[in-house]
């Protein structure tokens, strides 16, 4: 198939104008030029991209599945350039960290402070995953190091102690749970909940034990951090379960914390990296190193 980014580019804008001229103008080209490349690859791809009327164009359903492909081939090279830009600015190594949402909410982000204090020129990318799909990527390949709440083995993969954390409840202090002590999980089903977006990896952890006791999950808000979720508690919205660690800041004496009772609740984050050294780059290995003997 015969056929460049110009003309992929110029596909995508045409069918966002409806129009050819439109979309030609978009891309700098004339709009002789621009039919002429349509037509090329239409020629290429060996059906009919538009449909030709008489105030612009229309997808046909080949030109549909074409712009959704087309999108997916642009965003990925644009996030290339967007991956390789750091090295044009001097960047010397780029480490991959996979890491669940309790590490990130709370003690990874002072060890990675140290850590760039002593590799200024690294790039470190950290993406939350739920600790399965952690494990799954570093053993693949995808993720040089991950941060994870896993208890099992992994022929592929080694794994060190990190920290100790621990699911708690946090009700307002006043309410029914607010008195603090200790609760189970099935009781707390009875009160609405605030919690992490959809896809958080705490999220869906308690969606799934709440199915797995048939019992609904009554979530009233959802917000992007732990932040928002305990300000939302403090104000009597709900009540919340989020690892301790992100309660290390004075809280606010209308705040009631409860223990959970669940074997569950306790979370030991373990840090994990394929078991050959040579695997990972030097500044992976130092991260790696650099988290295996945080305390």
């Amino acid at each position: 198939m015969r056929y460049d980014l110009v003309d992929l580019k110029l596909f995508v804008a045409v069918a966002d104008a409806g129009n050819l001229s439109r979309g030609a103008a978009g891309c700098h080209l004339a709009p002789s030029s621009a039919s002429l490349r349509i037509k090329r690859l239409e020629d290429a791809i060996g059906t009919r991209l538009f449909s030709r009327h008489a105030h612009g164009v229309e997808l046909t359903r080949a030109g549909q599945v074409m712009l959704e492909h087309c999108r997916r081939c642009l965003a990925e090279l644009e996030q290339m350039h967007a991956d390789l830009a750091p090295y044009a600015r001097g960047v010397r190594s780029q480490v991959t960290l996979f890491a669940n949402s309790t590490a990130i909410a709370s003690y990874l982000p002072d060890d990675l402070a140290a850590y760039f204090g002593r590799f200024p020129g690294v790039r470190v990318v950290l993406e939350e995953r739920l600790s399965h799909d952690i494990v799954v990527a570093v053993a693949e390949g995808r993720a040089d190091i991950g941060v994870v709440t896993w208890s099992g083995e992994h022929p592929a993969l080694a794994f060190w102690p990190y920290r100790e954390d621990e699911l708690v409840v946090v009700a307002r202090r006043g309410s029914k749970l607010g008195r603090g002590g200790e609760v189970g999980f099935a009781e707390c089903l009875g009160h609405p909940f605030i919690s992490l977006r959809s896809g958080a990896a705490i999220h869906t952890f308690l969606a799934g034990r709440a199915a797995a006791l048939g019992q609904h999950f009554d979530v009233r808000v959802q917000v992007a951090g732990f932040r928002a979720v305990v300000d939302l508690v403090r104000s009597g919205a709900g009540l919340a379960i989020v690892p301790r660690s992100v309660l290390r800041a004075p809280q606010h004496p209308d705040l009631g914390v409860l223990r959970l009772d669940e074997p569950w609740a306790r979370r030991p984050l373990s840090v994990c990296a394929r078991r050959e050294p040579a695997q990972l780059s030097t500044h992976a290995q130092a991260l790696l190193a650099s988290l295996t003997t945080a305390r």
